[in-house]
């Protein structure tokens, strides 16, 4: 397998921090906000992020996330079509550049979390989620979407995309919605289990379509992690390493090494299904210098649960793992 970050698509300190942990390959969110360029589907966007991580002696492998404004896709909205076209064109200009993975996501009011500087272990920030609490997080809409509209919105867009996708050599892996509970923000959530990734895969079959196995999220949707890789084997396409106690509707995220998952199982389980797919460290404790975490907007996106130092940790953790396992 090979290691990597998710990094925003100009130099900081979390680029050079990751050439100092000898990693190579990169994963990106390219939206404007973070560019301060045009929309990733325009032509010579995303070109201009690859060449910047190339300078930087890193590979461009990957995007992450919502690329533009997905939320008339997400939610049918007048608009829908023109959005999917648009992702298309993107998707192909990926495609040109050598850019082979598209982690991508359906939550139409994105992941959240009602606290973010939770104290953790020795003084450290975790975020946390309580669904006690969600009065806290706004409405996302003025009304009702239902678990069934969001299926229908679902299958629109893969239906559209996925063919794209196959054609320009570009692998879409769909990620669990996190927090997995069924409704969230007056917004039905639908990807919240093994069964639902399952379904959504089967709407449009093809090797371009597979699962981002976050474990943080299957863990506390309550699956059995290392049963589920054996299952799914590769169809798995990428991984999000991160840990975390509770369940799915009230939980914290840890320290890799204090959750409740048995992460050497898992990295047993990942090197006996065969997997050679990228994985990075997903959110992680703010450690001692890092800044508190704050709660996400896309302006923040790139450093809520992704401050430098509790990166490192995790890297760290994950290549004592691979090391011991045979992945890497």
């Amino acid at each position: 397998m090979e290691l990597t970050m998710l990094l925003p698509p100009h130099p900081n300190r979390s680029w050079r921090l990751a050439r100092q942990m000898g990693i190579t390959a990169a994963i990106s969110k390219c939206a404007p906000e973070l560019t301060g360029d045009a929309a990733p589907w325009q032509p010579g966007v995303l070109a201009r992020v690859r060449d910047r991580f190339a300078d930087a002696g890193m590979r461009l492998i990957g995007l992450e996330g919502d690329q533009f404004d997905l939320s008339r896709v997400k939610l049918g909205l007048p608009g829908a079509d023109q959005d999917v076209a648009r992702y298309c064109a993107m998707v192909e200009e990926a495609g040109r550049l050598g850019i082979g993975l598209i982690c991508q996501n359906f939550m139409a009011t994105g992941w959240n979390r009602t606290e973010a500087a939770a104290p953790g272990r020795g003084g450290a920030h975790v975020s946390r989620f309580r669904l006690a609490d969600a009065g806290v997080l706004p409405d996302a809409v003025d009304r009702t979407v239902t678990a069934a509209a969001m299926w229908r919105n679902l299958a629109a867009f893969l239906t559209a995309v996925v063919p794209v996708a196959e054609r320009a050599g570009v692998t879409i892996g769909l990620h669990p919605d996190d927090p997995p509970v069924p409704m969230l923000r007056n917004v039905a959530r639908v990807l919240i289990s093994a069964a639902d990734l399952e379904r959504a895969c089967a709407i449009a079959p093809s090797p371009a379509l597979g699962i981002t196995f976050c474990q943080g999220t299957l863990a506390v949707a309550g699956e059995d992690l290392p049963a589920l890789v054996a299952r799914w084997g590769r169809l798995i396409r990428f991984i999000h390493v991160r840990d975390l106690r509770g369940t799915a509707e009230a939980f914290e995220e840890t320290f890799p090494d204090e959750g409740i998952t048995d992460m050497p199982a898992l990295f047993r389980a990942y090197a006996a299904a065969g997997l050679d797919v990228p994985i990075r460290p997903d959110h992680a404790p703010s450690m001692e210098g890092d800044a508190p975490g704050s709660l996400p907007t896309p302006a923040q996106a790139m450093t809520a649960g992704y401050e430098p130092t509790g990166m490192v940790f995790t890297v760290g953790w994950m290549r004592g793992l691979m090391r011991a396992t045979c992945l890497g």
